[in-house]
């Protein structure tokens, strides 16, 4: 008898093949869906601390289990209707649930305290508010003040809505790192 393999063993191969595939394949779909997932920056309404085309990982699982949304966060979320858009938002949260927000003379306050702002370069043109964000809401800004589509234009963002917070950028190789709270 020679080396070849006998039809059985090649049967076997290939449903074990098959079998590590669909594995792989479920293990992934779960991790994107419930714990972890790249995404790719599509707008610069998040200029300067997102670029353009940056790639970040967001968490979708620690934030809602074991930490929480803290103000300073930046966290992707299905827009509300009131947004007219379909794709995900990334966003930094300004206000939780019961603060007092107002943008006057290009500061941002919260509870009447001027916001230390250190990722914004180009502060807001417009005066806005003041509101309270109410219980099972938050505000979000993008750090691109003067070019963001945001709470200031289409209201609070439901808390339920949020599906992540941004970890780090991992893209391009030369700005991988953290993201500024």
């Amino acid at each position: 008898m020679g080396d070849s393999e006998s039809p059985k063993s090649s049967a076997r191969f290939l449903i074990e093949l098959i079998e590590i595939v669909l594995i792989a394949f479920a293990l992934s779909w779960v991790l994107r869906t419930y714990v972890i997932e790249a995404r790719k920056i599509p707008t610069g309404s998040m200029l300067p601390t997102i670029q353009l085309d940056d790639r970040v990982i967001v968490d979708k699982f620690f934030f809602k289990h074991v930490d929480h949304i803290s103000s300073g966060d930046i966290i992707v979320f299905h827009p509300p209707p009131s947004a007219h858009a379909t794709e995900d938002f990334i966003k930094r949260v300004v206000g939780l649930p019961g603060d007092t927000l107002e943008i006057r003379n290009h500061t941002t306050y919260v509870n009447g305290q001027p916001l230390y702002e250190p990722y914004v370069t180009d502060k807001s043109k417009n005066d806005f508010g003041p509101v309270v964000v109410p219980t099972g809401s938050v505000f979000v800004m993008g750090d691109n003040r003067n070019n963001s589509d945001d709470s200031r234009v289409w209201g609070f963002l439901p808390i339920e809505n949020i599906t992540g917070r941004s970890l780090f950028r991992y893209w391009p190789l030369d700005h991988i790192g953290a993201l500024a709270r």
